[in-house]
């Protein structure tokens, strides 16, 4: 076992060697040597790929720490995966931060935390035991904060980084809560005999434990109403708001995958992950679609995408949610990093003509299209492939209702036949994609996570109550146009824009406002 546990420390090990070079001279560093972090972020990649590989070759193993057996690492399909994303886009973000903060003054500062940063995640993502994971998100939140302040001369900043250690802190205090319950009910911290011991089900003490552990990943999700500290990162760098997506603003969902085992265990914790998941989703999404910054709108869509991400673990859809995390990373990491060249290229294409408003027919038409087009489908892929979960046919439905709105602007009357024609196509497209690549997830990680559980009275109650929430939002969204103009909209829009006041509250709290008056 030897071996393995070298390969699996020695990424994280490579980055904190890199780290403590930069913290001999924090100041600016001629451009050659500044090559050192992104070939330190290769490095983890490479040693990354390397645990893939032995992972094919010896498969999953737990490995415990000699003289401190609640010292453990986890090298399985899904750690793999996360240990891999993680570098990869650490590496990414790494190559792009070089010259981006060229000639800074604090550059090595900079280089050293983002990969002390890194390293944690790595750890986080490795990690088989309550005292690992505690120590990796210890670690994020202190180099994050550093992060945050790299301009703490800006009163937005520090207020910002405030913010952040407020319900970060909060989630580690719950996280330590968690540990001592377990601990004091299941005499171990190690996950698999925590997951081991909830087959039989869950005392007393393991409720309290698993409500801990939710209410952690909740805050470490920037989930409603704690979700204000996400929308203020752009204060740092861009590169830290891309290194978030690699394992930082996600790294609730990894905890609940990790332990889904014993969160499927509790019926009533599914439903409380479905209902705070399925509102973050919606309120963020909402307030994005009335965001005129590029960053900030990339933020609310975070915020709505791990509501949704936590409604997928409440359904039980866990190789669904694992994917969600991959897929939402890479593309969001993309987004940041290229946000600034995407508003130039917009800027130099010429404006487009009139868009296309569809009436009530046309939207209500465009949904019952989408629904019998994912209907179709669906049909398809059981009849070929197998029954699949009422959660896995829930959530196809509310993808749908996505593109539902596409759809409808290909039916209005102002629309050309070939957007009518691609529109629909789309709706097909997102069905196939759908359960592709729920076919794709299942192979890869399906061996190591729970399948649903056969909906109850409960859990059909959550499902149709997801069904109905999303169905009449998407159902709003597509009609908006038409009375988007009217007085009363200009000042709810504002009230959105604002995220309905939630995060002023938060600074009034906190005292942030305060603070940056008398600054």
């Amino acid at each position: 076992m030897l071996p393995v546990l070298t390969i699996l420390l020695l990424a994280p090990l490579a980055l904190m060697t890199a780290a403590g070079v930069y913290a001999l001279r924090p100041g600016g560093w001629p451009q050659r040597r500044s090559h050192l972090s992104e070939g330190a972020a290769l490095v983890a990649v490479l040693f990354a790929v390397a645990a893939v590989l032995m992972l094919l070759d010896r498969g999953p193993v737990t490995l415990e720490a000699p003289f401190a057996t609640w010292l453990a690492l986890r090298l399985d399909s899904v750690s793999a995966t996360m240990m891999l994303l993680v570098a990869f886009i650490g590496w990414v973000v790494m190559r792009y931060a070089r010259p981006y903060l060229d000639g800074e003054p604090r550059e090595a500062a900079f280089h050293g935390l983002m990969l002390v940063t890194l390293a944690a995640v790595l750890l986080l993502a490795l990690a088989g035991s309550f005292a690992v994971l505690v120590t990796a998100f210890g670690l994020i939140g202190l180099s994050l904060r550093a992060l945050l302040l790299f301009y703490g001369n800006r009163p937005e900043a520090r207020r910002a980084a405030n913010k952040f250690t407020l319900v970060w802190g909060l989630g580690d205090a719950a996280l330590i809560g968690a540990a001592c319950v377990f601990w004091l009910d299941q005499g171990s911290l190690n996950f698999t005999d925590i997951t081991a011991s909830a087959h039989d089900g869950l005392s007393f003490a393991g409720k309290t434990g698993l409500a801990l552990l939710i209410l952690a990943a909740v805050l470490k999700t920037a989930t409603f109403p704690m979700h204000g500290w996400l929308t203020e990162v752009m204060e740092a760098p861009t590169p830290v708001s891309a290194l978030l997506h690699a394992g930082i603003i996600n790294s609730g969902g990894i905890v609940l995958i990790r332990m889904a085992e014993v969160v499927q265990a509790s019926p009533g914790s599914m439903a409380a992950l479905v209902m705070i998941g399925g509102l973050t989703a919606l309120f963020g999404a909402v307030v994005m679609l009335t965001q005129s910054a590029v960053k900030t709108a990339l933020a609310w869509s975070t915020i709505s995408q791990m509501g949704f991400m936590l409604l997928q673990c409440g359904l039980g859809l866990w190789t669904l949610a694992l994917l969600h995390i991959v897929a939402h990373s890479l593309y969001k990491a993309h987004a940041f990093l290229s946000s600034g060249s995407a508003v130039q290229l917009v800027a130099a294409v010429r404006k487009p003509g009139p868009v296309a408003v569809p009436d009530l027919k046309a939207v209500a038409r465009a949904f019952a299209i989408a629904l019998v087009l994912y209907a179709i489908v669906a049909s398809g892929f059981i009849a070929l492939i197998g029954p699949k979960s009422e959660q896995a046919l829930a959530l196809g439905v509310i993808l749908v209702f996505g593109v539902a709105y596409l759809v409808a602007q290909g039916l209005a009357d102002a629309a050309p036949a070939a957007l009518t024609q691609r529109t629909t196509l789309a709706s097909v497209a997102t069905a196939l994609g759908y359960f592709t690549f729920q076919l794709i997830a299942g192979g890869l990680w399906g061996a190591q996570l729970p399948a649903p559980p056969a909906p109850g009275a409960l859990e059909w109650a959550m499902i149709v109550l997801a069904l109905v929430s999303f169905g009449l939002v998407a159902f709003a969204q597509s009609l908006f146009p038409l009375w988007a103009h009217h007085p009363s909209m200009a000042g709810l829009r504002v009230h959105i824009a604002n995220g309905l006041y939630l995060n002023t509250l938060l600074d009034r709290l906190i005292g942030g406002l305060r603070a940056q008056k008398t600054t």
